[in-house]
């Protein structure tokens, strides 16, 4: 029997809007070219989009401005310059025109004043094509709102009904050229999703970010610590009949280390101390114990989630060093793995991670083998 072929993934171009004047930011540039942790705004999407495999990325650029533009985005895979129009509605629709030549399926369209870009979102948004033309992410209105009447406040307005709605907006290639070529031009569009419902498209709403925040004032390019330190600190006991993972490596030994995830307590350390670098707390309030989904799940995941919103900061990780505490296992022979496995989940190199052990002098629990503890610092530099 003839086996039947998967369908080809979608082919997905991305448009960022960089043609505005950005002035009230107070920046020497328009905004989208003003430096923000250590890069260019406009430059962050790029990246993410061209990290993705998105192609082409067209960006729409203020007349006058390609140079400007060549050298902030040098080096950029799929990156394709077009001068943009009058409004924000005109400089999409030159973005998407000229998109037709490689006649994508899909397009991302996205402000380039929101440097951030997260993949789950864009995940999520894709996923929502498969049954709708377009889709958008936001968030939920959560002050109390009302109508202006002059200087006086009018009749309320239900926040229930209400989203924000933010960007990056994914929509149906041909569905959304051929709604900004049939826009009338008579009133300004804020967003691509007004023009797609002007053209009667379904517009299907997922959950955004309040990470994908706009740049728009001069206190959001307020620069931040150049470096920030945090410390963790972790035990977990030996029980007999669990599997051991230190570090992020399984290891063999009489004993496993007991808790509700994996028990991994190198990581865990390291976890909490990322997160006391960039104050987001601890480990427990992102992944408490009392919630099932964590039993027995590998700690890799939570070290990623840490790295991840240590970025969303504008923070990546230095180094960090790790000490072990405990009678057995004898580290040594695993350190490599470990400093292997733990640069891998931090996006670092080898030589920034350090592993150490040492014992208490049989003194204590860890000294009666009857649990391990690990003490972590973690540096991190800005972006």
């Amino acid at each position: 029997m003839a086996m039947s072929t998967p369908p080809a993934p979608p082919r997905i171009a991305a448009v960022i809007v960089a043609a505005g004047q950005g002035l009230r930011a107070g920046q020497p540039l328009p905004k989208q070219f003003a430096m923000w942790r250590g890069k260019p705004v406009v430059r962050h999407s790029a990246e993410a989009f061209a990290k993705a495999g998105f192609a082409p990325i067209m960006v729409a650029i203020p007349d006058g401005a390609t140079d400007l533009a060549r050298q902030m985005l040098d080096g950029i895979e799929g990156i394709q310059l077009i001068a943009g129009g009058e409004t924000r509605q005109q400089s999409v629709r030159r973005a998407l025109e000229a998109l037709e030549v490689s006649a994508p399926d899909l397009v991302l369209i996205h402000d380039a004043a929101r440097p951030i870009v997260l993949m789950p979102v864009v995940d999520r948004l894709i996923a929502a094509l498969e049954w709708q033309p377009g889709a958008i992410p936001v968030l939920p209105v959560v002050d109390s709102l009302a109508h202006a009447d002059g200087p006086l406040m009018g009749e309320p307005a239900r926040r229930e009904d209400l989203r924000r709605v933010q960007t990056p907006q994914a929509f149906n290639f041909p569905a959304i050229l051929a709604a900004h070529r049939a826009w009338s031009g008579e009133a300004q569009a804020g967003d691509d999703a007004q023009v797609a419902r002007a053209a009667g498209l379904a517009v299907a709403l997922v959950e955004g970010d309040e990470v994908l925040h706009k740049l728009t004032f001069a206190a959001d390019f307020a620069t931040p610590a150049p470096v920030r330190v945090g410390t963790g600190y972790d035990v977990h006991r030996l029980a007999a009949g669990e599997e051991l993972w230190l570090g992020g490596v399984r290891i063999e030994h009489t004993h496993g280390l007991a808790g509700h995830s994996d028990a991994d307590v190198a990581i865990h350390a390291l976890v909490d101390a990322i997160l006391g670098a960039i104050g987001q707390g601890d480990i427990g309030s992102h992944f408490p114990p009392s919630d099932p989904q964590w039993r027995g799940a590998s700690s890799d995941r939570f070290l990623v989630h840490a790295v991840t919103l240590a970025a969303q900061a504008g923070y990546r990780v230095g180094n960090v060093d790790l000490t072990i505490i405990c009678e057995a296992p004898k580290i040594g022979p695993h350190r490599q793995a470990m400093r292997a496995r733990l640069a891998e989940l931090l996006e670092t190199a080898v030589d920034a991670v350090s592993v150490k052990a040492t014992t208490t002098e049989r003194l204590g629990f860890a000294g009666r083998s009857e649990g391990i503890a690990c003490q972590a610092a973690a540096t991190l530099l800005v972006n």
